[in-house]
Protein backbone atom coordinates (compact mmCIF):
# COMPACT_ATOMS: atom_id res chain seq x y z
CA UNK A 1 0.00 0.00 0.00
CA UNK A 2 1.16 3.06 -0.64
CA UNK A 3 1.64 6.05 -3.66
CA UNK A 4 4.38 6.57 -6.46
CA UNK A 5 5.17 9.86 -8.11
CA UNK A 6 6.11 10.10 -11.61
CA UNK A 7 6.17 13.00 -13.89
CA UNK A 8 5.22 12.63 -17.79
CA UNK A 9 6.34 15.55 -19.55
CA UNK A 10 4.11 18.54 -17.23
CA UNK A 11 2.22 16.36 -15.98
CA UNK A 12 2.32 15.29 -12.22
CA UNK A 13 1.11 11.03 -12.41
CA UNK A 14 0.39 9.49 -8.49
CA UNK A 15 -0.32 6.12 -8.53
CA UNK A 16 -2.05 4.60 -5.82
CA UNK A 17 -1.60 0.80 -4.85
CA UNK A 18 -3.60 -0.43 -2.66
CA UNK A 19 -6.94 0.85 -0.84
CA UNK A 20 -7.49 5.03 -0.51
CA UNK A 21 -9.01 4.96 2.89
CA UNK A 22 -8.74 6.72 6.28
CA UNK A 23 -5.01 5.29 7.07
CA UNK A 24 -3.58 6.79 4.42
CA UNK A 25 -5.63 9.80 2.74
CA UNK A 26 -3.19 12.20 3.82
CA UNK A 27 -0.20 10.77 2.66
CA UNK A 28 -1.18 11.25 -0.52
CA UNK A 29 -3.02 15.19 -0.02
CA UNK A 30 0.37 15.58 0.86
CA UNK A 31 2.44 14.44 -1.72
CA UNK A 32 -0.23 16.58 -4.31
CA UNK A 33 0.23 19.20 -2.29
CA UNK A 34 3.91 19.09 -2.27
CA UNK A 35 4.10 19.13 -6.13
CA UNK A 36 1.42 21.83 -6.39
CA UNK A 37 3.95 24.11 -4.35
CA UNK A 38 6.83 23.05 -6.79
CA UNK A 39 4.39 24.30 -9.42
CA UNK A 40 2.94 21.29 -11.11
CA UNK A 41 -0.52 22.30 -11.86
CA UNK A 42 -1.59 18.62 -13.99
CA UNK A 43 -2.67 16.17 -12.32
CA UNK A 44 -3.55 12.37 -12.62
CA UNK A 45 -4.29 10.09 -9.83
CA UNK A 46 -4.02 6.26 -11.45
CA UNK A 47 -5.98 4.01 -9.62
CA UNK A 48 -5.29 1.08 -11.87
CA UNK A 49 -3.57 -0.69 -8.99
CA UNK A 50 -6.51 0.40 -6.45
CA UNK A 51 -9.89 -1.89 -5.35
CA UNK A 52 -11.32 0.46 -2.59
CA UNK A 53 -11.80 3.80 -1.54
CA UNK A 54 -13.68 4.69 1.71
CA UNK A 55 -15.52 8.20 2.26
CA UNK A 56 -12.46 10.17 3.36
CA UNK A 57 -10.63 9.05 0.47
CA UNK A 58 -13.21 10.44 -1.50
CA UNK A 59 -13.24 13.52 0.66
CA UNK A 60 -9.38 14.35 0.41
CA UNK A 61 -9.47 14.19 -3.53
CA UNK A 62 -12.73 16.31 -3.84
CA UNK A 63 -10.61 18.68 -1.87
CA UNK A 64 -7.42 18.28 -3.57
CA UNK A 65 -9.80 18.71 -6.75
CA UNK A 66 -10.48 22.79 -5.43
CA UNK A 67 -7.12 23.32 -4.25
CA UNK A 68 -5.69 22.44 -7.88
CA UNK A 69 -8.60 24.39 -9.65
CA UNK A 70 -7.97 27.58 -7.21
CA UNK A 71 -4.11 27.15 -8.57
CA UNK A 72 -5.53 27.34 -12.27
CA UNK A 73 -4.46 23.43 -12.64
CA UNK A 74 -6.74 20.22 -13.19
CA UNK A 75 -6.61 16.72 -12.01
CA UNK A 76 -7.92 13.85 -13.83
CA UNK A 77 -8.36 10.23 -13.06
CA UNK A 78 -7.71 6.81 -14.29
CA UNK A 79 -7.92 3.07 -14.54
CA UNK A 80 -11.27 2.90 -12.06
CA UNK A 81 -12.24 -0.70 -11.73
CA UNK A 82 -15.92 -0.94 -12.52
CA UNK A 83 -16.74 -0.81 -8.67
CA UNK A 84 -14.94 2.35 -8.26
CA UNK A 85 -16.47 3.87 -11.26
CA UNK A 86 -19.84 2.52 -9.90
CA UNK A 87 -18.95 4.26 -6.86
CA UNK A 88 -18.24 7.91 -8.58
CA UNK A 89 -21.44 8.04 -10.38
CA UNK A 90 -23.88 6.62 -7.29
CA UNK A 91 -21.95 9.84 -5.53
CA UNK A 92 -21.73 12.04 -8.54
CA UNK A 93 -18.62 12.35 -8.16
CA UNK A 94 -17.95 11.56 -12.04
CA UNK A 95 -19.14 14.74 -12.69
CA UNK A 96 -16.23 17.00 -11.38
CA UNK A 97 -13.29 14.97 -12.35
CA UNK A 98 -12.57 14.02 -15.96
CA UNK A 99 -12.41 10.30 -15.55
CA UNK A 100 -10.33 8.26 -18.68
CA UNK A 101 -10.19 4.17 -18.41
CA UNK A 102 -6.28 4.25 -18.66
CA UNK A 103 -3.08 6.77 -17.57
CA UNK A 104 -2.46 7.05 -21.33
CA UNK A 105 -6.00 8.33 -21.97
CA UNK A 106 -6.23 11.08 -19.04
CA UNK A 107 -2.56 12.17 -20.40
CA UNK A 108 -4.08 13.00 -23.44
CA UNK A 109 -5.18 16.30 -24.40
CA UNK A 110 -3.33 17.77 -21.35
Amino acid sequence: MGFEVDKFGDVTVVDVHGQLIVGNRQELKQRVLQELERGARKFVIDFGNTGYIDSSGLGVLVSLSKKIREHGGELRLSGLNEDLRTLFELTKLDTLFEISDSREGALQGF
